[in-house]
């Protein structure tokens, strides 16, 4: 582990390092009372809990979790009221240069680009470029889905690539590229180009009969969604989603850009350590490629909450935010995200693996919450899952037990 990893520990402790100007927190859009309640909210989800809770990680600090699981740097956004409560950061962004995480260090948001990407296809069903249930062939107008005898009673839609119902079996992750490799393009991912460093997507099974993710789906639905806007996906996304919801330190560009890449956290493994590139390129945009922050994550979950109540559509109308929020009727995804019930609440939400880091964004479907973590280590999923539980139990989301049945300080 580097030394400015091990410079922050004193007596075994990790000491949390937050962002300069964000002790005053992130209350971007909440009056003073909302505030102080925030640093009560903070403080409680920080310390160890009075319990050790369901997998014994209870009785740990926040700080304690991190240096555990090896995971130098977390970034947390929380919603309340359909605003942004608070966003704080810790720990370092880098082991390597000792860089400390703040509220606008962009992290890889690894799979939630998928639902981020869905905005953008709901966006084009909206501007009546294609409806939800065509026949993708009819989109596509650079390549073509071989559906062999899959596909010949009901047709691959958009719909179905968007919700993992698609009858692809790709069955595969994407691992990345490391930075300067030569990367494939779009078409030849699909194929399984000699550049490509995964299989080609092929159908084993009729459309709609069966859930199974896919993130070859959501590259041929973002190569649609390109062909049809005649415009780079990236490009697409940026003026369709990201822009108007007010993301401005989100994109889908591959690599980073070099602006960005001045406060972008650096991939580690399971000890912490650097990984060697400072991290992978995605050029499987819609999959895996949005760098991206729990604040603008955060702003994201708002508009689809507010989208849904009528209140906003600055991307999406009242019903068309419905697709998002409604299962398909196979598996649990609607299109974009995994809609489920969780103790006595229905919540949409999605998580996210790339090469180095871990994400989470959860929120209630009808209730004005919701929460993002996101870290720079492959471990940490552990310590995402533990944060989330104490913000639920902190701000008593239906999601779970009283606290005091769950064995967690409120």
């Amino acid at each position: 582990m580097s030394q400015h990893w091990r410079a922050d520990k004193k007596m075994g402790q990790l000491n949390l390092i937050v962002c300069v100007g964000v002790s005053l927190l992130l209350c971007l859009e909440t009056p003073l009372e909302a505030q102080i309640s925030a640093v009560s909210a903070q403080a409680a989800i920080e310390q160890a809990q009075t319990q050790p809770g369901e997998d014994g990680l209870g009785t740990r600090t926040v700080a304690e979790l991190m240096e555990e699981f090896g995971v130098p740097g977390v970034s947390i956004a929380v919603i309340q009221d359909f605003k942004i409560h608070w966003a704080k950061a810790y720990g370092v962004a880098d082991v390597e240069t000792g860089q400390l995480v703040d509220i606008e260090t962009m992290f890889q948001a690894a799979s939630i680009s998928k639902p981020v990407a869905a905005m953008g296809v709901l966006r084009a069903v909206q501007d009546g470029l294609f409806s939800l249930d065509d026949d993708i062939n009819d989109i596509l107008d650079s390549w073509t889905l071989d559906g062999r005898e899959f596909a010949r009673i009901r047709p691959v839609t958009p719909r179905a690539l968007t919700s993992h119902t698609s009858g692809l079996g790709d069955g595969f992750g994407f691992p990345g590229y490391n930075p300067g490799q030569p990367l494939p393009t779009t078409v030849q991912i699909l194929e399984g180009h000699e550049l490509s460093n995964v299989g080609r997507v092929f159908m084993e099974r009729e459309p709609m009969t069966f859930y199974e993710y896919s993130g070859g789906g959501v590259t041929v639905m973002e190569l649609a969604l390109s062909d049809v806007r005649r415009r780079p996906f990236v490009d697409v996304l940026q003026e369709g989603v990201l822009a108007p919801i007010g993301m401005t330190r989100s994109s889908y560009a591959q690599p980073i850009s070099p602006e960005h890449n001045q406060n972008a956290a650096r991939a580690h493994d399971n000890n912490g350590e650097s990984r060697g590139p400072k991290w992978h390129v995605y050029p499987e945009h819609a999959a895996a490629g949005l760098w991206t922050t729990p604040t603008d994550l955060a702003r994201l979950i708002i508009e689809v909450q507010r989208s849904a109540r009528g209140e906003s559509n600055r991307v999406l109308s009242q019903s068309m935010i419905q697709e998002m929020l409604n299962p398909v009727g196979v598996g649990p995804f609607a299109v974009g995200f995994t809609v489920s019930k969780i103790g006595e609440g229905w919540y949409f939400s999605h998580g996210g693996s790339n090469w180095g880091f871990r994400a989470l964004m959860l929120a209630h479907k009808v209730k004005s919450y919701g929460l993002v973590v996101m870290t720079n280590a492959d471990q940490g999923s552990t310590v995402i899952n533990e944060i989330s539980r104490r913000i639920q139990h902190t701000y008593s989301w239906d999601s779970v037990a009283s606290a005091a049945e769950r064995g967690y300080r409120r």
